[in-house]
């Protein structure tokens, strides 16, 4: 008789888990953050709910960790798509904004990649949900921003630096500043749903601040 096989519990951890944050990301997109609760995404994920405080400590840890996971999902998409438009070469790590050597190239090809994220509905109803409660909830908020924006604006800062080293961009100009000009337009059309958001769109901010961070003649 064949010996019975324990089970794997860093398996049906991992399951757990997934469960959990996919859970999660489905509650806040069909009912808001506010109504999100720990006992609803339990019964969601088929766990209970000591399941989940065994691993978070509030809803809003439990959201966070599972919006950051979507975000990286989404973030190797986009490096997969730099790579296959003439990103860096196999072997390099090169993750977040390229360097080719041009920077409006560089620069559109991740606010496009930018727009197609935040039209995307898998990601736009729990960013609205998280991005709306930040506004309001100061701790969230920080965590928002501390966790996921600010490493994503450290890579700007490195590509914008690079170009300053290269010469295409003044020496006097502050990356920290210069990367809100392509940022902020984004983000405002987004949030306020002002107008469309578009590749197109996304091109001429480009355009638009590179041609104002240049040097002058």
């Amino acid at each position: 008789m064949a010996p019975t096989k324990a089970p794997d519990s860093s398996r049906r951890s991992d399951r757990s888990r997934r469960a959990i944050l996919d859970a999660a990301l489905a509650l806040v997109t069909e009912v808001g953050y506010r109504r999100t609760t720990i006992e609803g995404i339990a019964a969601r994920a088929g766990v209970g709910k000591q399941t989940i405080y065994r691993w978070w400590p509030s809803k809003a840890a439990v959201l966070m960790d599972a919006f950051l996971d979507l975000a990286g999902r989404s973030a190797e998409g986009v490096a997969a798509e730099s790579e296959s438009a003439g990103g860096p070469d196999e072997g390099e790590q090169a993750p977040g904004i390229p360097d080719t050597g041009d920077l409006v190239a560089d620069l559109k090809l991740v606010l496009r990649a930018t727009v197609d994220e935040l039209n995307d509905p898998v990601l736009e109803a729990p960013t609205r949900a998280l991005t709306a409660e930040g506004i309001v909830d100061a701790k969230l908020g920080a965590a928002f921003v501390h966790k996921l924006l600010d490493p994503q604006l450290a890579l700007y800062v490195t590509r914008l630096r690079a170009a300053q080293e290269a010469g295409d961009v003044r020496a006097d100009v502050d990356p920290r500043i210069a990367l809100e000009l392509l940022i902020g337009p984004l983000m405002h059309r987004w949030l306020l749903r002002t107008l469309p958001l578009t590749h197109a769109y996304a091109d001429e901010i480009v355009e638009y601040a590179v041609g104002g961070l240049a040097p002058r003649p």
